[in-house]
């Protein structure tokens, strides 16, 4: 397929360079053009402008926002939309909130272009694992999309299927769903990122109590000096803890195990309120989430070593620094 790709970053970069692998087409715009002239030399084609990438698409076109959450995407939309036709394509894959999505897609249905919210989980590995993809669409636009999703996705790789009744169907053992209609694909995306929270804050206040085992308030027979990167290693195999996250603990630690490259101020990048909201909404108990979220605010005025195990997640799994 052909496809336009505006918004170049971290994630962005990456899955052109996984769609352009796949033999895809990708016209490419991003308001640094250092990221355009980087892509273009492997193999994209650049756009000036995104009036320049709407023109360099076929019809019907089919255009991918990865851009930050908020006015950055409400802007790019109503620039595109403002070039696209009916019978064309928005997809938003950033983290915008589910309720703007719902919103968009009513104001767009009456130029007759269909809009899509994709979840998308990968981080800066994507380009060699592929991404979770969580999707809203109507179904007739998700089949016509959907050779770049297979794409992006991971695909079945060696993950063992779950052992069940009945058989999964559809294309979830390759790492992409359609979750349903548009808005759906973010707010999925928006609870697993609050369930990221309440993991990443356990996993991190876990190895901090561990560190302080050898604490001076302890009676000196029950202090330990642990080996904090020893444990997540062992952890990792065979564990009921064992996971990706646990995963990147292993490799922050092995760095460093003091983690002093971070001072362990901690940013939300929104879903975590989202998730919250919505539990209020519903009115479900989301303690572990919510707690998780509070921490958060917390590490901004003073800062432990769960805070800065915190930091090296974030910037393991998304290369966030802790100023973003």
């Amino acid at each position: 397929m052909k496809i336009g790709m505006i918004g170049l970053g971290r994630m962005g970069g990456n899955m052109v360079k996984r769609l352009l692998k796949d033999g895809h087409q990708v016209v490419v715009y991003d308001r640094t053009s250092k990221h355009v002239q980087d892509l273009v030399k492997e193999g994209a084609i650049g756009a000036q402008s995104m009036e320049d990438l709407v023109d360099k698409l076929p019809t019907p076109r089919v255009a991918w926002m990865m851009v930050p959450s908020g006015s950055a995407t409400e802007e790019t939309m109503e620039q595109l939309s403002a070039r696209m036709t009916g019978g064309d394509i928005l997809i938003d894959g950033g983290n915008s909130y589910f309720k703007d999505d719902v919103r968009r897609a009513a104001l767009l249905k009456k130029k007759g272009i269909d809009y899509v919210d994709v979840g998308t989980s990968g981080g800066v590995w994507g380009l060699e694992r592929g991404y979770c993809l969580m999707i809203g669409a109507d179904p007739k636009v998700f089949k016509t999309i959907e050779p770049i999703l297979k794409t992006l996705a991971p695909g079945k790789g060696t993950i063992e299927k779950t052992p069940r009744k009945n058989p999964a169907t559809g294309t979830v053992e390759d790492g992409y769903l359609r979750c349903g209609p548009t808005g759906s694909g973010h707010f999925v995306k928006m609870i697993h990122n609050g369930v990221e929270y309440g993991m990443m804050q356990s996993l991190a206040e876990g190895f901090d109590i561990m560190k302080n085992a050898n604490s001076k308030e302890l009676p000196e027979s029950l202090r330990f000096d642990l080996n904090l990167g020893e444990i997540s290693e062992v952890w990792r195999r065979g564990s009921v803890v064992s996971s990706w996250l646990l995963d990147l603990i292993a490799i922050a630690l092995s760095d460093n195990p003091a983690l002093s490259e971070f001072e362990g101020y901690v940013p939300d990048s929104g879903e975590g309120r989202w998730t919250v909201q919505a539990a209020v909404e519903e009115a479900v108990s989301a303690d572990v989430l919510s707690a998780s979220l509070f921490a958060r605010f917390r590490s901004r005025q003073s800062h432990t070593y769960a805070e800065k195990l915190l930091s090296a997640m974030r910037f393991q799994f998304g290369g966030h620094s802790e100023n973003s």
